[in-house]
């Protein structure tokens, strides 16, 4: 027997209860797989451990959820068509994402902790924009990534990969 309706509570790593729609809550396959194995407990509200998984990170999952269960996301092209998310999802998607880069990458580890397919490509793909026709300097800058090649290293790097920069 499956939960089909009703609530369950989805707790974050700090401990915070989140109630979300069943329903909703399914979109992750982590959970529907909990919940699957719950079902013979007839418990008024099950909880949900997520302790991978941090309160506000949560509360921007379970919006994401909530809000493509009444408006599903387009199918993300591949490769990417622009480097402009609003060109590749529904504008709603794109403000989504449009978000500082540590509660972007959050929302990454979250989507595969979480096993919500949807959250991860447009998490992955709005990364894959911000480094879509830009240099390996640029892309540094972008994530604050250090050159840790030394002058030699890095034009052996370049020499070996110059197929890549080849149109």
């Amino acid at each position: 027997m499956e939960v089909e309706s009703g609530t369950v509570n989805l707790v974050s790593k700090e401990g915070d209860s989140f109630p979300v729609d069943t329903e909703v809550a399914r979109m992750s396959e982590l959970v529907k797989g909990m919940l699957e194995d719950d079902s013979g407990d007839d418990d008024d509200t099950t909880e949900i451990p997520l302790p991978n998984v941090k309160a506000a990170v949560l509360k921007k999952v379970i919006e994401f959820c909530s809000h493509h269960k009444s408006e599903p996301m387009t199918e993300i092209e591949k490769p990417l068509k622009s480097a402009v998310m609003a060109e590749v999802v529904q504008k709603w998607y794109a403000d989504f994402v449009n978000v500082e880069k540590i509660l972007l990458f959050d929302l990454i580890i979250a989507a595969n902790d979480m096993d919500i397919k949807p959250l991860l490509d447009l998490t992955c793909a709005t990364v894959a924009s911000m480094i879509k026709g830009k240099t390996p300097e640029e892309i540094r800058k972008t994530f604050n990534i250090a050159n840790d090649f030394s002058p030699e290293e890095e034009a052996q790097v370049r020499e070996e990969n110059k197929w890549c920069e080849e149109p």
